[in-house]
């Protein structure tokens, strides 16, 4: 079992304890949280308590999480940009959660995965290099060996591996092209969401660059050089180009979207067991073409 310690902020003072421990990302849901209240598996300063109890603010805060479902095959029908007997390189739709973080999770992409032959690295997501948030679409590289994981992997850390993703904003950038360079973590106040304001920063860099100028948006082309939870989305709200439809850190319900816009639309890599180049690219998804048309249209 891995557990989570963390100190309760003066925000959280007056919330319930199971509130508390549902917004963990590592728990996600209420009655999951009720679960592990109930089992004893939450401390507040050493001892239980009850779902119902309201924190003060300042408590240390312990949470004994389950050990990994069971990771049962399911045929998602996910499409399949480039296969072969070492990778794999899906379009991840919206909507899809990557792997499961609870027992309550049956069907994620993770499952969908097991079902195709991905395999290497941690079991709870095997084959697993890179992710996608939920309501990222786009291309995702998959191993299928140990080997394989191990290469994709160092790739990725040695920053080999091109990330790039296609993100409509409301507003103007000040330059054509940018960079960037802002550690970021778990945010202070709020443990749903990452920030700049971390008391965990991680380093973090993203490159931009101007596609398309639009009236009140434009269309970004974004580069990861790094990978870190929200890190696109919490970097282009730091510099004041919050992302259309994202409802956490940019404008929510913007051109009628029901999620952020961002795709995963191209990914370039060398092949880790023949060498030969990977160009592979993904279109835009029916949901965010509408958007952009809207857009387009003022």
């Amino acid at each position: 079992m891995a557990s989570l310690r963390f100190r309760a902020s003066e925000a959280d003072a007056g919330r319930r304890l199971d509130a508390i421990v549902a917004a963990l990302p590592e728990v996600g849901a209420r009655s999951a949280a009720e679960r592990l209240v109930a089992g004893g598996a939450v401390l507040v300063d050493g001892r239980t308590r009850p779902k119902s109890h309201r924190l003060e603010g300042g408590e240390e805060i312990e949470v004994e999480l389950p050990g990994p479902p069971e990771l049962t095959p399911v045929d998602l029908d996910l499409p399949v940009v480039h296969e072969d007997e070492h990778l794999l390189v899906v379009d991840k739709p919206a909507g899809l959660v990557v792997h499961p973080s609870g027992p309550d999770e049956r069907v994620t992409l993770t499952h969908g995965l097991v079902s195709l032959g991905a395999a290497g690295g941690d079991p709870e997501r095997p084959g697993l290099v890179h992710r996608l948030d939920r309501d990222t679409s786009g291309l995702l590289l998959v191993a299928r060996s140990d080997g394989a994981y191990e290469a994709l992997s160092a790739a990725i850390r040695e920053r080999r591996v091109e990330r790039r993703y296609l993100a409509l904003v409301r507003g103007a950038p000040r330059s054509r092209t940018g960079r960037i360079t802002a550690p970021i973590g778990r945010d202070r106040v709020d443990r749903t969401r990452h920030s700049l304001d971390t008391e965990t920063p991680r380093d973090a860099v993203t490159w931009f660059e101007l596609r398309e100028a639009l009236l009140e948006r434009t269309l970004l082309e974004v580069r990861l050089e790094t990978g870190r939870t929200h890190q696109i989305r919490v970097h282009l709200e730091a510099i004041g180009l919050p992302v259309s439809g994202d409802p956490v850190y940019g404008v929510g319900g913007d051109l009628g979207l029901e999620r952020q816009f961002l795709h995963a639309h191209r990914l370039r890599l060398e092949h880790p067991v023949t060498g030969a180049e990977l160009d592979l690219t993904s279109p835009l998804p029916a949901d965010l073409a509408a958007a952009l048309a809207r857009a387009r249209a003022g």
